[in-house]
């Protein structure tokens, strides 16, 4: 053993003592950073499913591989971390002793394989990521890139070290080989054999790139441990927590039904909740879950949320990356002051840190975060801008991205609860549409005995229903709010009941004694308001269907919100039912011939994915059918199933005015105007309101002819069923009486 290999081994000691050592006291202090979270028992099991998910999503790379060039990258670039770790251990040796290998697995062939393929993975996935970042870098001011507020060094600084550590792997193996001292197969190892052929057989060089892998690795650790924040790199360990308590055990993304209201780990009762001690919402960032304080921790920056949000491409302030990382900039910034002891009281009084003198023990830095207002503009010092949070449409565009199951959707509305029930600090358009709410039952504020308007003048009998449910009764059909008042949603209504007639469906509307969902009301924060609605709700729906087992308590809705309230958040207040959307059950209706479309509407539709029937429920194939039994021709758009974008409505959106950027039904109608369709069809009453209105915009502007329309897809099966007699006056077309194939394919139904 010479002086170069001594001299190397004990650099590499120390580097890695320190880097130890540092990495120990950063994850003491994130474990008890991220502790400093509200309770959350939910997350607790059952572990064999979150196991069995972790698994998935880690080795199957099921959400990287939504973008399939980058996830196959980043696959053997993370395995490469993984496994060639041991290489690295196998460098410690390998300083002193140049013969040195792994106990038993050095030796075998199949290992040496795995790390070369590996080793090669890990240089070529590391290059073309920095190159997808450079490619992708946001030179200019506009927000065509999604790592538009990353912080690029940071990570240009960990591909570069995975770049690094893959050269000095395979560097370390070629001189090995080059001295006669890796006794593997040339299949075992072929790039090193190939390598250590040009190379002069050099001792002394592989204590050098052993030493190489060590402390680049060992350099790598030490800025990491310096930055607790830094989440491109601490993603490669946080990421398999935050996947394994990810909010759905059956390992869906955290859409669908908005988590609870908590409150001590428990959801918040309102008629026990006391101001003083309970949590309403989110106001301060220690309000937040753990689960929430790890989201933060977990957050890599690759913008995937941010290049599908609707309201950041069309110029508003809101960017979901962005949310959760100013969100972990001020948790770490603040954490100090709470693990010292510090918290307020809900009118912003101080009551920890009092006495022996306990402000001088806690950095300046953090006792300024912690007079920060978590919502407030700029000149308030806010961490979040009351713009940035209003402009949510709750779409879950984000969630469905994110490859480490951040929850921004749930986060975002317990920030709403908070100021909503709390500060009563909201945009001034929703204090009408509560007060409709609370005293109409509908955000229009209409009269509960117009609920029935749309079916004068239906030339059949529309049953309601007389406080008994007959036996031959199969479905309650939900008309919904906009459904019994909105003009252009009463034609969907209609259409769907007439195509329930036709079918002989046995069915009855409740009338005036059904009242909104509330789903409005919760997805804008006023969660007292929608349990108030949903409370009435389950009632009336418990009392129809009284003598009916959960299976055949059905319901059919038009509304994809109502839908989803339904059939995703009634079972949290003690109504479960059988809950379809129109478009799956007149899919039923048609793959079972009792619904026979013979007049084939020849026309191109273009589809628009409603956010609450396809990303949140997974519903993208019925309608689609129904379209195609039609017989239209299908055009999709660019941005369509789980990436498509939103119409700008949800989030209760529909009732606050835009005055940011551009109008997102605009952006939607242009991309869907760009099929070039003779008509838009879409599943969800408000889809039909903002994208119509976005669609009269532009034909008054001259830019789109006005002979297209926009329908529901009930609208289209009902002009080719009626045997070519024209329908309602914006669904009239030139059918042919001419057969249409059944179309194929399942319904899911919940």
């Amino acid at each position: 053993m010479g002086a170069l290999p001594i001299v190397l081994g004990l650099i590499c000691a120390v580097v890695t003592v320190v880097a130890v050592a540092m990495v120990a006291v950063t994850v003491t202090r994130m474990i008890r950073t991220i502790r400093l979270g509200q309770p959350d028992p939910t997350r607790n099991g059952p572990f064999g499913a979150r196991l069995g998910t972790l698994l998935r999503e880690f080795l199957g790379h099921t959400r990287m591989l939504k973008w399939s060039h980058v996830g196959v990258a980043h696959w053997f670039v993370m395995m490469g971390f993984l496994c060639l770790s041991l290489s690295v251990l196998e460098a410690y040796g390998e300083v002193l002793w140049p013969r040195f290998e792994l106990p038993v697995l050095g030796g075998w062939p199949v290992w040496n394989l795995v790390v070369e393929i590996l080793g090669v993975g890990t240089v070529l996935g590391g290059l073309w990521l920095a190159g997808v970042r450079q490619a992708a870098h946001p030179r200019r001011a506009d927000r065509q890139s999604r790592f538009a507020g990353s912080n690029m060094g940071q990570a240009y600084f960990v591909e570069a070290v995975v770049v690094l550590e893959g050269v000095g792997i395979l560097g370390l193996r070629a001189f090995k080989a080059a001295t006669g001292m890796l006794d593997q197969p040339v299949w075992a190892a072929p790039v090193s054999h190939a390598l250590g052929a040009v190379l002069p057989a050099s001792i002394a060089a592989i204590s050098v790139f052993a030493a190489f892998k060590i402390l680049s690795a060992m350099v790598w650790l030490i800025v990491v441990a310096a930055n607790a924040t830094m989440g491109v790199a601490w993603h490669r360990f946080t990421a398999f927590f935050n996947i394994y308590f990810k909010r759905e055990t059956d390992g869906s993304v955290a859409l669908g039904a908005l988590k609870p209201m908590m409150s001590g780990g428990k959801p918040l009762d309102f008629e026990e909740a006391d101001p003083e001690n309970d949590v309403f919402g989110a106001g301060r960032v220690e309000d937040f879950s753990w689960k929430g304080w790890l989201d933060f921790t977990t957050c890599t920056e690759c913008g995937r949320c941010q290049s599908q949000c609707p309201a950041w491409n069309t110029g508003k302030p809101l960017s979901p990356k962005l949310v959760i990382t100013q969100l972990r900039e001020h948790a770490y910034a603040k954490a100090p002051y709470l693990l010292a002891g510090g918290r307020k009281d809900m009118a912003g009084e101080e009551i920890g840190l009092v006495g022996d003198n306990s402000h001088a023990k806690v950095d300046a830095l953090a006792l300024a975060e912690a007079e920060r207002p978590l919502i407030g503009r700029p000149d308030e010092l806010g961490v979040i801008d009351p713009e940035v949070l209003w402009s949510c449409t709750t779409c879950g565009a984000c969630v469905e991205q994110c490859p480490v199951d951040i929850e921004h959707v749930d986060h975002i509305v317990d920030m709403r609860r908070y100021q909503v029930l709390i500060e009563s600090n909201f945009p001034t358009e929703l204090g009408g549409m509560f007060k409709n709410l609370e005293n109409k039952g509908n955000p229009w504020g209409q009269n509960a005995k117009d609920r029935l308007a749309w079916t004068e003048d239906l030339d059949f009998e529309v049953p309601v229903f007389d406080g008994e449910l007959a036996d031959d009764v199969e479905y309650l059909f939900w008309v919904g709010c906009a459904g019994a008042f909105e003009d252009r949603a009463k034609k969907t209504t209609r259409a769907v009941a007439e195509l329930l007639h036709i079918a002989g469906v046995k069915y009855v509307v409740l009338g005036p004694e059904e009242t909104c969902t509330g789903d409005p009301a919760r997805r804008a924060g006023n969660e007292f308001l929608f349990q108030m609605l949903a409370q009435q709700n389950v009632e009336v729906l418990n009392s129809v269907f009284e003598d009916r087992e959960a299976k055949q308590r059905k319901i059919v809705v038009t509304c994809a919100h109502c839908f989803n309230t339904l059939a995703n958040e009634y079972p949290q207040l003690g109504g479960d039912y059988q809950v379809v959307h129109h478009t799956q059950l007149l899919n039923r209706l048609v793959r079972e011939r009792r619904l026979v479309p013979v007049a084939p509407v020849t026309e191109d539709v273009t589809y628009h994915d409603p956010c609450y029937l396809g990303r949140h429920n997974k519903v993208y194939e019925a309608p689609r059918e129904l379209v195609g039994a039609s017989g239209a021709t299908l055009r999709e758009m660019p941005r369509h199933a789980d990436r498509a974008m939103c119409c700008g409505a949800g989030g209760a959106r529909m009732w606050m005015e835009e005055r940011i950027g551009k109008r997102i039904n605009l952006e939607r109608v242009d991309e869907a105007t760009g099929t070039a369709p003779s008509k838009i069809a879409t599943g969800c009453p408000f889809c039909r309101v903002m994208l119509t209105d976005g669609l009269t915009a532009r034909q008054n502007e001259q830019k789109v002819p006005e002979s297209v329309e926009v329908v529901d897809v009930a609208q289209l099966l009902l002009s080719a069923v009626r045997r070519g007699q024209d329908s309602d006056q914006d669904t009239a077309t030139d059918a042919v009486p001419t057969g249409t194939p059944l179309p194929a394919g399942d319904d899911r139904s919940h």
